[in-house]
């Protein structure tokens, strides 16, 4: 069955179907892929087959490829965004995952949240370090140091008040692939609304947190959601699963993050969208949606009068733009007549520069001896 093409209608941004029959086909055949080629690298190197367990499995991902007609950003963003996802990568209840929480200061109030009764024994249990930004900032400021707190968690959190300072504080360690870029997460409660509008007052002393169960649930939330790390292209991969998991679990993220996705930060929805594919690590992409529509406005269309050029219009003359016509342009020289000429500067002999300037002042003595006898049959 051909990948769906369901489009939207010209103008509007609304979307006519999505063909789940093609998802759960393409998923289906994509597990399948991934552990035949497994099986098959199994038989050829004669070690074991990585996924014939399921805990190695559950390590090779399934990646969502959303394909669009503009650029979704003009910069790269380092704030991955949240889609939450209806069968969750990661869960408090995965064992050996360890996470580390950044927030605002002081440090110890949030650690005295975490260790509260009302939160969660088991999320507590995950939770392997509490810092400030302040604290952060003093300890990890070295390479060696970042390096160590990378390897030492698999989630960072951090609180939104201070996500865009981070950047600057961890540096290309955590920053120069997306894999454990801190997740921005709120810890802080809403302010109150006066007269319709949400104004917070300060108070000295004061730590603006939130309730141990809300910042549980954000964690939580956080840990898993899909993550959509935003850059300036046209292509965006998303980790929606993996080679472990059903067919039907992967249909299900599929449609759950490209709806989001779509409509919280592609331009213009689904117009916008060329077309969603799924793929693993070392596979092809398997189409699930594409548009037939290939450009979004009619500007960024250029018309060609004169129909399709097949050739280059090389020694004929160009399309005049008023009352005169300029000239055509010069052929360049055939390969064949460069070699020829090369040929021939080599097969010239070098020049005798003594032998030509014995021949000139010979010609110089003919003039001066001739000279000579012209005058004396003058004087005569």
């Amino acid at each position: 069955m051909s990948p769906s093409k369901a489009v939207a209608v010209v103008g509007s941004a609304e979307l006519v179907v999505i063909n789940p029959d093609q998802t759960i086909k393409a998923s289906k055949a994509l597990l399948s892929h991934i552990k035949k080629a497994a099986a098959e690298q199994t038989e050829e190197s004669g070690k074991k087959n990585l996924l014939g367990d399921d805990d190695d499995a559950a390590e090779t991902p399934v990646w969502l490829n959303v394909t669009t007609k503009r650029h979704i950003t003009d910069k790269a963003r380092l704030q991955p965004g949240k889609i939450a996802l209806p069968h969750p990568l990661l869960s408090a209840e995965t064992e050996q995952l360890s996470i580390c929480l950044i927030t605002a200061d002081p440090q110890r109030a949030y650690k005295n949240i975490v260790d509260a009764e009302e939160f969660p024994a088991d999320l507590r249990s995950k939770i392997g370090r509490v810092i400030d930004v302040t604290k952060l900032k003093a300890k990890f400021s070295q390479y060696e140091a970042q390096r160590k707190l990378y390897a030492e968690h698999d989630v960072f959190l951090a609180d939104d008040r201070i996500i865009n300072r981070l950047p600057k504080i961890l540096g290309k360690t955590f920053y120069k692939t997306t894999q454990k870029r801190p997740i921005p997460v709120i810890f802080q409660t809403k302010a109150p609304k006066v007269d319709g509008k949400r104004k917070r007052t300060k108070t000295e002393g004061e730590v603006n947190a939130a309730s141990p169960e809300k910042i549980a649930k954000e964690i939580t939330k956080a840990i898993g959601s899909a993550l959509v790390s935003l850059s300036p292209t046209a292509n965006i991969a998303i980790r929606i699963g993996f080679a472990n998991w059903t067919a039907d679990q992967i249909a299900e993220n599929v449609e759950a993050v490209s709806n989001a996705l779509v409509e919280k930060w592609v331009p213009q929805k689904w117009r916008g969208v060329k077309s969603i594919h799924i793929k693993g690590p070392q596979t092809v992409a398997l189409p699930i949606w594409m548009t037939d529509e290939l450009w979004v406005d009619d500007k960024d269309v250029i018309a060609n009068e004169d129909g399709p050029t097949t050739k280059a219009n090389i020694g004929k003359k160009r399309k005049s733009t008023g009352d005169k016509e300029e000239p055509a342009a010069e052929s360049p020289a055939p390969k064949k007549a460069k070699k020829a000429a090369a040929a021939d500067n080599k097969a010239k002999p070098a020049g005798n520069d003594d032998k030509l300037d014995q021949q000139i002042a010979e010609r110089k003595s003919k003039l001066r001896s001739a000279k000579a006898k012209s005058r004396k049959s003058m004087d005569a």
